[in-house]
């Protein structure tokens, strides 16, 4: 089926209640994506392009540090959503659950756990078989007594669910979730470490987490001691509901735990939006990447502070900011990747036009990077991250291998 143009799609979503039916029908199912494909089954010219990608890179390195594991409880797995997404009552939560179904491969909600991981693990064994996925729970919100408050939770992953993933499967490494405000917090996070986990996920705007309260500090103790790393999101959210609380994923609050020794990757290097300069009150708010700037080029983070680029290539992030990324070359031995799946598989995100009306991307190979998206979401997002340029009098600002080889922070 023919994608609508993204001009269709803003006249959709523009065009008030009259519209949403129409957006409801179409939306959804002009984001089915079609089967897996890999390198092999492309055109010449989009092969070269993943092999200059792969070009300097240990691809067993090669880790994705940022993949969702979204559920519907469908065969056990003790995930949810929240039931607004999923009611009639509540058209455009429900448009944006249709559109973030289909476009991962799920066609039957009564299977949707098992087709969402089927079609994840067969896009990341195309991409890149020899290397791993890190894949993310999610917990509920909490509120301050340390109660889960499930009807402002946007989704919910046990540890559990990812954990078993991946017992059995040998390219899957865990990534837990827990909120710092539980009474058992502590004891979940030793259970998730002795299962195996490698890392801690928080988005504080979503689930109501100041990384800078006091009482993170005894959560932040324990993550230093057992080695794991807490990968926070960074900036303003826009993918779930959390308008509420986005100033708390202003960078500056992941300060706190720098102090205490944990390794924190701030996910999305704040990229999106601004927050308030803490340091600087007088200053209002502020680009939140230039809070990320900060914090990582203080003295004593080199150790401990990181930013993922998941997300930063998307239509609702700014050129100005891909370009710092790009060309901030003493925070590149900072950076590490991840997908942010299931969003790269959502075309409405994806804009080769844009980025290279932006001269970010050589014009020449917006066709093969197309190609790539329509045969494999997650070898697009590499191989996109890999081409994307800042040209300059004395060469090309880019990012190199190692940013790619994330295995250094998790392995």
């Amino acid at each position: 089926m023919r994608r609508p143009s993204r001009r269709a799609v803003l006249g959709l979503l523009g065009g008030g209640a009259a519209a949403l039916g129409g957006a409801r029908w179409l939306l959804p199912r002009s984001q089915r994506p079609g089967p897996v494909r890999s390198a092999a089954d492309l055109s010449s010219a989009a092969q070269a392009l993943v092999r200059a990608a792969f070009d300097g890179v240990d691809a067993a390195r090669v880790w994705d540090s940022h993949a969702h594991l979204v559920g519907l409880g469908t065969g056990g797995t003790g995930a949810d959503i929240d039931p607004e997404m999923r009611s009639h009552l509540h058209p455009w939560k429900r448009l944006q659950f249709d559109i973030y179904m289909a476009a991962s491969g799920v066609s039957d909600l009564d299977r949707a756990d098992e087709q969402f991981l089927e079609r994840l693990l067969a896009l990341h064994r195309a991409a890149n078989p020899a290397g791993k996925l890190l894949l993310l729970a999610f917990d509920r919100r909490v509120d301050e007594d340390g109660a889960e408050e499930p009807g402002r939770s946007p989704f919910y992953v046990p540890d559990e669910r990812v954990l078993s993933v991946a017992r059995r499967e040998p390219d899957v490494v865990a990534c837990a979730s827990v909120h710092p405000y539980r009474k058992d917090a502590l004891a979940r996070l030793e259970a998730a470490a002795e299962g195996g986990a490698r890392a801690v996920k928080w988005l504080p705007n979503a689930q109501g987490i100041d990384p800078a309260s006091p009482r993170c500090d005894a959560f932040y103790a324990r993550l230093a001691a057992l080695g794991l790393v807490l990968i926070s999101h960074t900036g303003i959210e826009r993918a779930v509901d959390a308008a509420e609380d986005q100033e708390l994923g202003n960078p500056l609050r992941l300060r706190r735990a720098l102090e205490r020794g944990v390794r924190v990757v701030a996910a999305h290097c704040a990229t999106l939006g601004r927050a308030r300069d803490l340091d600087r009150p007088e200053r209002g708010t502020v680009s939140g990447l230039d809070l990320f700037l900060r914090l990582a080029r203080e003295p004593g983070t080199e150790e401990l502070f990181f930013g993922d680029l998941s997300a930063v290539t998307q239509v609702n992030r700014s050129a100005e900011a891909l370009r710092t990324l790009l060309t901030a070359e003493d925070l590149h031995p900072r950076l590490v990747n991840g997908s942010d799946y299931p969003l790269p598989s959502i075309d409405l995100l994806i804009s080769t036009r844009l980025l290279v009306h932006r001269d970010l991307v050589a014009a020449e190979e917006r066709a093969p990077l197309d190609e790539i998206f329509e045969a494999n979401a997650l070898l697009y997002d590499f191989v996109l991250k890999r081409r994307l340029r800042v040209p300059g009098g004395a060469g090309s600002a880019a990012f190199g291998p190692r940013v790619f080889e994330s295995a250094r922070l998790f392995a």
